[in-house]
């Protein structure tokens, strides 16, 4: 994809407020539209939108502001990553992470806006992950919307889990994701449902010290 114009846009939210440069949604689809005449197989930029479940993640930072203080903290498939920079004003360091480029200059460009020096963007794909990886706290917002990936994605969890890191994972109520929010209830030791922008999203936190 070309790299796309963005927009500066101030998110309000109950009790914070964070601004945040975005790329124009008219050039997201313009782009996307041409790349799909070449190749039809291109999936949608999903990282150029601030999705409910980021903005839920945000949230529940914010008012959970415990669950980070001081804390290492790696958020994975950040896309915009709201959430790592809303997590800043409270954690240790913030490492924020997707594995495309484009994604992770443009929440590089976030963090020097808000000018933020806990805060690192990186290029991490979770099918790969670096295995000096070991967070205290692992944020991940609306990861599991495509069923290939279900098998891989709870064997990263599980990984975190193993080695001791608090997961704080938020997710719309997709029927097919059903069975992949069921496989991780046993070690759920907090969930929350809630409704954002029109959509019911549920918050979980996870972790293996119960």
């Amino acid at each position: 994809m070309t790299k796309l114009p963005l927009q500066l846009q101030q998110i309000n939210r109950e009790g914070y407020s964070v601004s945040l440069w975005v790329p124009d949604a008219a050039a997201v689809q313009a782009s996307y539209y041409h790349q799909k005449e070449q190749d039809n197989t291109i999936p949608f930029p999903h990282w150029t939108r601030l999705w409910p479940a980021a903005l839920a993640l945000t949230d529940y930072l914010h008012t959970h502001p415990e669950l980070i203080r001081q804390k290492n903290v790696l958020e994975l498939a950040a896309g915009l990553g709201l959430p790592s920079l809303i997590a800043a004003r409270q954690a240790a360091t913030v490492c924020c992470s997707d594995y495309l480029q484009e994604a992770v200059d443009t929440m590089e460009q976030n963090i020097r806006h808000n000018q933020l020096t806990n805060v690192t963007g990186s290029l991490i794909n979770w099918h790969h992950l670096p295995p000096q990886l070991q967070p205290d706290v692992l944020l991940m917002s609306d990861i599991n919307y495509n069923p290939e990936d279900f098998s891989h994605l709870y064997q990263v969890l599980l990984h975190f889990l193993q080695m001791g890191t608090h997961i704080i994972l938020t997710t719309p109520q997709r029927l097919m994701a059903k069975p992949f929010i069921e496989q991780l209830l046993p070690w759920c030791v907090a969930q929350q449902e809630v409704n954002v922008q029109d959509t019911q999203v549920t918050i979980l936190e996870l972790s293996n010290q119960h």
